[in-house]
């Protein structure tokens, strides 16, 4: 585990499904510990501090939620249909008063954590090249850039209003500083494609 900043931690694991490396973030916020898409490790028990919520960015970033939410006697928060992807009696807590924001379409939730002054994203933004970029899951043709450019971009705003410095991506490396002005630039671009391999 990788400390970022003061109760901020960052890990990455290799997907048991997807076998490719993925981030995992822990925060300490309003007295209880937040596990961002968490797959499990050794060590998570020494950075526990309080009552645990598991916040999923996106349905079908689970991963090792139910196995989290039965070690710490967890609730898990994010899209209401993440609970699909559990098993049953699996508490959930959609919101847990945690500051979700909602995305015009789609189910992804990015997250933010007002004590670290960050935003997560799950896979609409990645870290490359030191800053970030919008994940395009198809090869960038000039008719998806202009898609991007004159709707996907303008949607996706609002997410600049937010007072955040760090944007923490679950692919790729996290923005520590000047994560908003990163999220900016990141609209303004194309569209980044990498095929999953």
């Amino acid at each position: 585990m990788r400390q970022l900043a003061d109760g901020l931690w960052y890990w990455t694991a290799r997907h048991p499904e997807w076998h490719q490396i993925v981030g995992c973030y822990l925060a300490h916020e309003g007295g209880r510990t937040i596990l961002v898409d968490p797959l499990l490790t050794e060590d998570l028990d020494d950075h526990i501090d309080g009552d645990v919520v598991v916040a999923i960015t996106i349905p079908y970033h689970v991963r090792d939620a139910a196995a989290a939410a039965a070690r710490w006697n967890a609730v898990i928060s994010g899209h209401p249909d993440l609970a699909r992807r559990l098993p049953e009696g699996t508490p959930v807590d959609p919101d847990a008063g945690l500051r979700w924001h909602r995305l015009k379409r789609g189910k992804e939730r990015p997250l933010e954590l007002p004590a670290a002054r960050g935003l997560v994203f799950a896979d609409r933004f990645v870290g490359v090249d030191g800053g970030l970029r919008y994940w395009s899951q198809n090869p960038v043709t000039e008719a998806r850039a202009a898609f991007f450019r004159d709707r996907t971009a303008p949607e996706l705003s609002h997410l600049l209003d937010i007072d955040f410095d760090r944007a923490l991506v679950t692919h790729g490396e996290p923005v520590l500083e000047g994560g908003r002005e990163a999220l900016a630039a990141a609209l303004r671009a194309a569209p980044w494609y990498h095929r999953q391999t």
